[in-house]
């Protein structure tokens, strides 16, 4: 098997697994008592602080360690609104941040705050000047993430920053994707980390807030952590993640260039090899490891069970998974194709060669995937020059299928009318028409459904 998708989670790095090993012998006892195997703990939990802290670059008594990213992400969030809540309650995010960092704005909003979501381009980077433009008197935090997880799109966060620095508005950056890669440049105010994404052990974040940032910490708290993440520390845990993660950054030099290559090779043969397939995200500003690509008149999750079964675990943003019927969110903020979606994202000391052999197997995954589908006889009728598609009750891919089977039946300037209840459509008729040279019309209201109006063009 190739193990494709880091992005979700990194396989256990060495370090960590021989620093976590060596660490459950001497770092089981209470690290706040002033006997010996206290003092031991505490020594353990304070050199991993230490060492996470010159990996982030920040100091050591700014960093603390939460159970998950998740939970580091919402107590940053919650932390820095209740810390400023006399400057306003407005919030500003993109519209492709983690999901851990959407649900945190709809928890503000439905508490009477306010949240501007920053849009962003087809590549899926968001332009400065929209997130200086929504920064207001009464922003409180602004959040963007240093790197998408979907696509792999670097964030110019270092402008945002200053941009936000200027204003007096603290920027709170995810850099879960990005830390191990090394450290997130910019005047940012609020850091948080997941340490299964750069090899550590599951059950660890880190959140990191600057000296002079107003912060509360919200919920019952205790006296560890700062008071910011209660609970007894996992130290063993701890320790493996500032371990690896020292050790990943001090790889990551020589191993980016060495994925960024492997990547590269995705990006170019898999346009070559499969038909109808659009590679997103953007080309350059990406992370070393991330590939993403989405195929027409495919199921995602057929797509992925194949892949599977061929030997490579890779994951999807496509609405066509057991996961999701809608479609990724990041996927329909770029306003790219999301069915058949695939994401590759290559683990530190992916070999070469299972990079080929994927490039081998997907052509004919893809084309079985389309062949079991298979081309079902879409219902038609034509109604005042208009060529109607129903695709009521069907399924992503099958509206933009059935399209695509009957826009030569129609005249250059004719019109087809596709009726379709599933959400997918809504990004994918217009994605296939940005493809295929089409003009997407728009939509309208339907009797059942909604109505998808394309022009053929050529």
């Amino acid at each position: 098997m190739a193990y494709f998708d880091a992005a979700s989670s990194a396989p256990l790095h060495p370090v960590a697994r021989q620093a976590l090993v060596a660490s459950l012998d001497e770092g089981w006892a209470d690290p706040a008592r002033l006997y010996r195997e206290g003092r031991r703990a505490r020594m353990l939990l304070d050199a991993a602080r230490e060492a996470a802290a010159e990996a982030v670059g920040c100091r050591a008594d700014e960093l603390v360690f939460t159970s998950s990213g998740t939970k580091a992400v919402h107590s940053g969030v919650a932390g820095v609104l209740a810390g400023r809540r006399r400057v306003g309650r407005h919030l500003i995010v993109s519209a492709v941040e983690h999901s851990s960092v959407l649900h945190a704005a709809e928890a503000h909003e439905a508490d009477g705050g306010t949240v501007t979501r920053v849009a962003v381009d087809r590549a899926g980077a968001v332009g400065v000047r929209a997130y200086a433009d929504a920064l207001r008197a009464d922003t409180a935090l602004a959040c963007l993430q240093s790197a998408n997880h979907e696509v792999g799109t670097e964030q110019p966060v270092a402008e945002v920053a200053a941009r936000c620095q200027e204003a007096g508005v603290p920027l709170l950056v995810d850099a879960a994707q990005s830390l191990g890669w090394g450290r997130v440049e910019g005047a940012w105010s609020v850091l948080t980390g997941s340490a299964h994404k750069w090899g550590g052990p599951s059950g660890v974040g880190l959140l990191v807030v600057r000296k002079g940032v107003r912060f509360a910490a919200q919920g019952a708290g205790d006296e560890r952590e700062s008071g910011r993440a209660p609970g007894f520390e996992n130290i063993p845990a701890i320790v493996a993640a500032a371990a690896s993660l020292r050790a990943v950054q001090a790889e990551a030099a020589q191993e980016a260039v060495r994925l960024r290559e492997l990547t590269e090779r995705i990006r170019v043969r898999v346009p070559q090899l499969v038909p109808d397939v659009e590679v997103v995200g953007d080309p350059g500003r990406r992370l070393p490891g991330i590939v993403t690509f989405s195929c027409l008149y495919v199921d995602g999750e057929t797509l992925l069970h194949e892949l599977d079964r061929a030997g490579f675990s890779v994951s999807s943003g496509s609405s066509c998974t057991s996961s999701t019927l809608t479609p990724s969110h990041v996927l329909k903020a770029m306003g790219v194709l999301s069915e058949g979606n695939v994401r590759v994202s290559l683990p530190f000391g992916t070999a070469q060669e299972d990079v080929e052999r994927f490039l081998e197997v997907l052509p004919a995954a893809v084309a079985g995937v389309r062949e079991k589908l298979g081309a079902p006889v879409p219902s038609t009728v034509v109604r005042e020059n208009v060529l109607v598609v129903d695709a009521l009750g069907k399924l992503c891919p099958l509206p933009v299928i059935e399209l695509a089977k009957v826009i030569g039946e129609v005249p250059v300037g004719g019109m087809v009318r596709v009726l379709a209840d599933d959400e997918a459509a809504r990004l994918d008729i217009p994605a296939w028409c940005g493809m295929r040279g089409q003009e997407y019309v728009g939509e309208e209201p339907a009797e059942r459904g909604t109505a998808y109006l394309v022009r053929r063009v050529a």
